[in-house]
């Protein structure tokens, strides 16, 4: 018989962890900020911790400011400011310790935002709003002041208001028409909807309110167009085969000749399978690089941080002097070190968050000189380990690094990712990036002749030709990244 007893024993194990310090955690945070983001960060910082202080820098000096605070070496008296480390300073993250009541009077008026400081952000939150995008009119209101111009009845323009709200953003109404009425709806209630429905299409842009492709395009036709009959024949029966580019069987079909077909297909391209898309808010990103290359007199890549407009921080002279005088109270005093060595912490981050990112980059340069010299046909494998190998950090660091970071180059802005790519290995045993390989296919295909396109198969075998060994499958795989359609589908018909 199985006897189970229950207890309680202690046993002593081994277990490996890592535990992240506060202040290493910040340093990671602040490396993978972008520039921009950096500034916004420092004003924020500067805004909630009052012994932050910019420092001003020499008119005469533009690249190198005055005193610039170094972590590596802290002077005496703030090693003495700074908080014990035994336990990680937990605490040091407070943005704002709330000291309630019992500070004099003369310390609270320091701690807070001067007037001038608060004036300055309040003019940059002013010109943030005056720089701001006005709001592009949408496709509902540019509709609606059409029909606000027609004269309709009463039900009829309420129907036509609650068709154009259900437009989707490329113009096109989802759905049935009866999806629109109440459950209730008899038969004056669909001739309505009908009414509304062509009173929407009628509206500009030509296509809008249509329900599918075909009649998207059909409503854009119009009688004055050149080869016009011929485009409502292939909408309305063959747009899959031109889809395919399956022209000989149109041919059959219809009896026109290829050289028409030609034609009315090049005419149809002109017309907007997407009527409402010009009427959707874009917002283009604005890239600020962080980093610049520059050439040295021996002809060197070399590589440049663009920090001019971050401004150079140090711990206010003020609360030091109150510090060390004596005249602070004990809750002053355990305020004023926490504060103080938030701030060191922050200014140590910024600066090795310089010195991480200006070695990352610069490695990434070494490595893709070409690149810079002969263009994207030129670059060469590179993953983020070799950099951190060279370097002497963590693959992560390196990732964190180069995250949302831009770089301006002789040939262009590019993000620092855009440099790690894979690759294959060519006849000689050379490595060589997929970009390469792009750029092959793209040229042969662009040389191919149109009548006789290559398939797939044919282009393996014109890159082996070349010294690329490259499978099919990968081959398919960036000719449709690439947006290159398949071999039937670029091949040219002609009688």
């Amino acid at each position: 018989m199985l006897k189970m007893s229950m207890g309680m024993e202690q046993k002593l194990q081994q277990r490996q962890t890592m535990i992240l310090a506060p202040r290493m955690i910040q340093s990671m945070e602040i490396l993978q900020l972008p520039i921009l983001a950096l500034q916004e960060r420092i004003e924020q910082e500067i805004i909630e911790n009052p012994i932050l202080e910019i420092q001003e820098r020499d008119p005469d000096l533009p690249d190198e400011p005055q005193d610039r605070e170094n972590p590596d070496s802290p002077s005496d008296t703030e090693k003495e400011l700074v908080v014990d480390n035994a336990h990680d300073n937990a605490d040091d993250f407070e943005r704002l310790l709330n000291m309630g009541d019992d500070l004099p009077e003369t310390y609270e008026e320091h701690t807070r935002p001067s007037a001038t400081r608060m004036d300055e952000e309040s003019d940059r939150k002013h010109d943030a709003m005056a720089n701001a995008i006005a709001r592009n009119e949408s496709l509902y209101d540019y509709l609606d002041h059409q029909l606000g111009e027609l004269d309709l009845e009463p039900k009829l323009h309420a129907m036509c208001e609650r068709l154009i709200s259900s437009l989707d953003s490329n113009g096109y109404l989802k759905g049935n028409l009866d999806d629109l009425l109440p459950s209730t709806a008899d038969e004056e209630h669909f001739a309505l909807a009908q009414e509304a429905l062509r009173v929407v299409q009628s509206l500009e842009p030509a296509g809008v309110g249509a329900r599918s492709l075909r009649e998207c395009l059909l409503l854009q036709l119009t009688p004055d167009m050149p080869c016009y009959e011929e485009m409502k024949t292939l909408i309305s029966g063959h747009l899959e085969d031109l889809r395919d580019n399956r022209l000989p069987a149109i041919q059959r079909r219809t009896g026109y000749s290829l050289e028409t077909i030609h034609h009315a297909w090049e005419e149809l391209r002109k017309l907007n399978p997407k009527p409402g898309a010009d009427f959707t808010d874009v917002n283009v990103r604005t890239v600020t690089p962080d980093l610049f290359v520059d050439r040295d007199d021996q002809g060197r890549y070399v590589v440049r941080l663009e920090d001019g407009e971050t401004p150079t921080l140090r711990i206010s002279p003020y609360y030091r002097k109150r510090l060390m005088n004596g005249s602070a109270t004990p809750e002053e005093k355990e305020f004023i070190k926490r504060k103080i060595n938030a701030a060191q912490w922050l200014i140590e981050s910024i600066e090795q968050r310089r010195s991480t990112l200006t070695r990352v980059a610069q490695a990434i340069i070494d490595h893709q000189t070409k690149f810079l010299e002969e263009g994207p046909e030129a670059l060469e494998p590179l993953k983020m380990q070799q950099i951190a190998d060279k370097v002497g950090v963590h693959v992560t660091t390196v990732s964190r690094a180069v995250d949302d970071k831009w770089i301006q180059t002789q040939r262009g802005i590019y993000p620092l990712k855009r440099f790690f790519v894979g690759g294959t290995k060519s006849d000689d045993g050379e490595d060589v990036a997929w970009d390469t390989i792009r750029v092959r296919l793209q040229d042969l295909i662009d040389k191919e002749d149109k009548h006789h396109p290559y398939s797939d198969d044919e282009l393996v075998k014109q890159l082996k030709s070349q010294g690329y060994n490259v499978a099919r499958r990968t081959i398919t795989k960036y000719r449709k990244k690439m947006g290159i359609p398949s071999s039937r589908q670029r091949r040219l018909w002609t009688d």
